[in-house]
């Protein structure tokens, strides 16, 4: 919900199921952040999520992840050589070899395999990643009025039609329907996964990104709170709001429902 949209186009219809037997456990939203200003993004990120960080992982300490108290952790960060950044989903499984080989065959590319997981490329040049599950399965609360829930991959309109179509079919047993706006469609997953996509129509050609959405009960009050923790307002959008945080990374506060992530009733077509 960064960028406008090409009204004109129409959301492509839903492919045909694909019953490739895999079963998504759990959901993790990345926050991908710059390695110089990683500790700005983790301090920031860990107040508006109420968590606190694990012991960092990876061969360079690139990798943590941000614990809720009494519940399963959905939220991770990782430090980025180059780039603002941006976001990541990672979709965990019990069987990352099947998984991975379903991406493959409805259009994936694997960026690298590390045996127990894998990192992929959608059609539309996104990446996301495949993991095993660990018996997560405790969907943190909502905290100061808001919950991190969703990734938003931002689409250029030449792949529109067939990053739909993958992600459909990859996640074929989630609900798929076209958003509240033309450019916008909904994936969400089954009750008790934590993080859902959003795919965003972006209305001119450049490379495929994603940022991190939150649902917020009262966007005003958030963006308020958001902005005393250091973000930086960028946009206003009728239901939604484009904020920078502390180390440049664009994220939205959107006004849905955070327990259940659906919009209210008045901003429903």
């Amino acid at each position: 919900m960064v960028e406008g949209i090409t009204l004109h186009d129409r959301t492509p219809a839903p492919p045909p199921s694909y019953d490739h037997g895999m079963s998504i456990r759990w959901t993790y939203a990345f926050v991908d952040r710059p390695a110089e200003r990683f500790a700005r993004a983790l301090e920031f990120w860990t107040a508006v999520t109420g968590t606190r960080l694990s012991g960092l992982r990876g061969d360079e300490g690139e990798f943590v992840t941000l614990l809720p108290g009494g519940s399963d952790a959905c939220v991770k960060a990782q430090a980025v050589a180059s780039g603002d950044g941006g976001a990541h989903l990672d979709l965990v499984g019990d069987d990352v070899p099947g998984l991975r080989a379903a991406a493959v065959r409805l259009g994936a590319a694997v960026v690298a395999d590390h045996g127990d997981w894998a990192v992929l490329r959608s059609p539309g040049g996104r990446s996301f990643c495949a993991v095993p599950w660990d018996g997560e399965s405790a969907r943190p609360p909502v905290v100061r009025g808001s919950r991190l829930d969703q990734v938003c991959l931002d689409v250029p309109p030449s792949a529109w039609g067939a990053e739909v179509a993958f992600w459909n079919a990859l996640l074929d047993d989630w609900e798929s329907l076209p958003g509240s706006r033309t450019e916008f469609h909904v994936l969400t997953p089954p009750a008790g996964l934590p993080v859902r996509v959003l795919l965003q129509r972006l209305d001119e050609e450049r490379p495929a990104a994603a940022h991190l959405d939150l649902a917020c009960a009262d966007l005003a009050a958030t963006r308020a709170d958001h902005e005393r923790l250091g973000a930086t307002r960028v946009a206003d959008h009728p239901h939604w709001t484009v904020l920078r945080d502390p180390a440049g990374g664009l994220y939205c506060l959107t006004g849905r429902d955070p327990e259940t992530g659906g919009l209210p009733a008045a901003g429903r077509r």
